[in-house]
């Protein structure tokens, strides 16, 4: 059980977190691979192919998740396209109303996202989430992904806030394990980061499908 007069600071990752994972998935697998082809003159399948190639070479690295890096790469404006669907991007169950419960008991708020501000500028305009943050950090502001110790390094030379007071949640192992390497004491996993997709436990952290389920907590 969260012991929520202990905790001070929530720390909330957003895409399969705050955000529908489903946006990122139907974009990446499905709607820039058409789009590839149809600019490249080429089939689905080679489009499809080439893209899982580079994701696959780049994944968990701060290029994977650098708009620039894939608009270089594909030869086409990566934000450009995400806007086109910005009408997908999509809140997670009861994730507003966690936000506002934050607010209201007086919670330190941060996102922590690994997106690329162009394209997490998109979403937070889409779904409005971030009139409930206190603040937003953006892993490139300091060229290190979440799943790199640096990155927690960087993020406590410039934030005050106490590790032990710190609830952390994500939709991914690697970063909650560093993120419990740097000494964050509460850490939380989504189940269902897709709603489109399975639910999954982890076999490490707590995990979570609704935020209602952990206000029950409090």
């Amino acid at each position: 059980m969260l012991a929520w007069d202990n905790i001070e600071t929530v720390l909330l990752d957003m895409d399969g977190t705050l955000l529908d994972l489903q946006f990122d998935n139907f974009f990446w697998l499905t709607y820039l691979p058409q789009r590839y082809a149809e600019f490249h003159q080429i089939t689905i399948e080679a489009a499809q192919s080439k893209l899982e190639a580079h994701i696959d070479h780049y994944r968990g690295t701060l290029q994977w998740y650098c708009l620039d890096h894939w608009s270089e790469l594909v030869g086409m404006d990566i934000a450009a396209l995400k806007q086109e669907i910005a009408h997908k991007v999509a809140i997670r169950p009861g994730a507003e109303r966690f936000l506002r419960w934050l607010k209201q008991n007086g919670k330190d708020t941060i996102l922590l996202t690994n997106a690329h501000r162009a394209g997490m500028n998109i979403k937070l305009e889409a779904s409005g989430i971030d009139r409930w943050l206190d603040k937003i950090i953006s892993s490139h502001d300091y060229q290190e992904p979440k799943e790199s110790e640096n990155f927690w390094h960087h993020f406590a030379d410039n934030h005050e806030f106490n590790p032990q007071k710190t609830l952390f949640i994500d939709d991914t192992e690697q970063i909650l394990h560093q993120a419990k390497a740097f000494g964050i004491q509460h850490l939380i996993y989504i189940a269902q980061p897709d709603s489109n997709g399975t639910k999954r436990r982890s076999e490490h952290y707590q995990s979570l499908h609704d935020f209602s389920e952990i206000m029950r907590l409090s």
